[in-house]
């Protein structure tokens, strides 16, 4: 049976109608005057670690924890999620692939939110700052061979690649990936400017998180931000959350790149969604978890990762200079979307993927009244 959802459009403030039946979006038009609320697509989220104490990473996930953090998800209205693998050795990938690819095969929910997995390395820079948290004992360069057993080990389940473009094979492994339909980031990287444009040129089209997992200190130029900022066949990803890039250093760079190639990411971790306090983990050690949502390695100055969720990242970026709502709900839909075949719009045919939600300016997060994740109830 087919069904109507109305609230107000993020983009132009005006009452809206969409029409779901079967699980995809069958009607778009103007609402009821006395809608309330906001009516937008699902979010999309092209990296996410882990989310409410689950970690895609950890040596003993299970599918259990898979399908718990797309649930989990889901309730804060994201509806795709790409599950973000970093730096580990070979085997301990290729378990995690697995992993997730079961989850996928046994849940149809999982499947629909997971379209494919994203390596955040093994290939990434040595140096300290680019590396960030990343084992410098697994760092290694790309190989063709290491890529097909994890393909061979998840069925084919890896869409997104990030990789420093400073190792000498990293052009040919690009245009390798990218003739496969990969999408080929780049991220944590010391490259040279002329590194950087040998991968684009070879079909890199993305970079992760920009403006982290860089060197504190930088030549003014040239640099590998600036190279990044400037091509402008790379849409950057960055991370909203108010603690990893400032607000002006974000709308600096989104206006550098401009909406259409730009988009956001959570970069969640497993911490995210848990509450207040200091916590053990893996990777950080003794790490403290404050109420505005910093998570920070204790002792030091230094982030241990990211523990907001992509919804509070859209609240958070709208109270920056100039970057209206719509803007902000953009950038984690659509935009995120067209790395995902097409997610994230409020069109006919598409799937409907939907978040009915409240937010006043001021607000840090977007409040979940409702979402559909291929037409069905899901959240929060």
């Amino acid at each position: 049976m087919a069904e109507s959802l109305t609230g107000l459009d993020p983009f132009t403030g005006r009452p809206l109608s969409v029409t779901v039946h079967e699980g995809l979006i069958t009607e778009v038009g103007p609402g009821p005057a006395d809608a309330t609320g906001w009516l937008a697509p699902g979010l999309v989220d092209l990296q996410v670690n882990g989310y409410a104490g689950h970690d895609f990473n950890a040596r003993d996930r299970t599918v259990e924890d898979v399908i718990a953090i797309v649930e989990a998800l889901r309730g804060t209205g994201v509806t795709t999620l790409v599950p973000t693998l970093i730096t580990a050795g070979h085997h301990e990938i290729s378990a995690a692939l697995r992993v997730i690819a079961s989850a996928r095969s046994i849940d149809s929910r999982v499947r629909h939110a997971i379209p494919y997995v994203h390596l955040e390395g093994p290939h990434l820079s040595p140096e300290e700052g680019p590396r960030g948290v990343h084992d410098p004992a697994q760092i290694r360069p790309p190989s063709i061979e290491e890529f097909a057993d994890w393909q061979a080990a998840s069925g084919g389940l890896v869409g997104m690649v990030t990789l420093s473009p400073h190792f000498e094979g990293a052009a040919a492994y690009t245009r390798e990936l990218s003739g496969q339909g990969v999408h080929v980031a780049i991220g944590h990287t010391h490259a040279t400017p002329a590194q950087i444009t040998a991968v684009v040129d070879a079909g890199a089209r993305l970079s992760t998180h920009l403006g982290n997992g860089a060197h504190a200190m930088l030549p003014r130029h040239p640099n590998y931000l600036w190279t990044q900022l400037a091509d402008d066949r790379l849409t950057c990803g960055f991370i909203a959350d108010g603690h990893h890039l400032p607000a002006d250093t974000l709308i600096a760079m989104i206006r550098s790149k401009a909406l259409y190639r730009s988009l956001f990411v959570s970069d969640a971790v497993a911490l995210a969604g848990m509450p207040p306090g200091r916590y053990e983990t893996p990777v950080g050690g003794a790490v403290e978890l404050s109420a505005d949502g910093r998570l920070g390695q204790v002792g030091t100055p230094f982030l241990a990762g990211a523990a907001l969720g992509l919804a509070d990242g859209v609240a958070r970026a709208t109270g920056a200079p100039r970057l209206s709502l719509g803007d902000a709900l953009r950038l984690a839909t659509r935009q995120p979307g067209r790395f995902t075949g097409g997610r994230g719009v409020l069109t006919v045919g598409a799937p409907a993927d939907l978040i009915q939600f409240e937010w006043a300016p001021g607000e840090l997060t977007l409040t979940m009244s409702r979402v559909l994740a291929h037409g069905r109830d899901v959240g929060p």
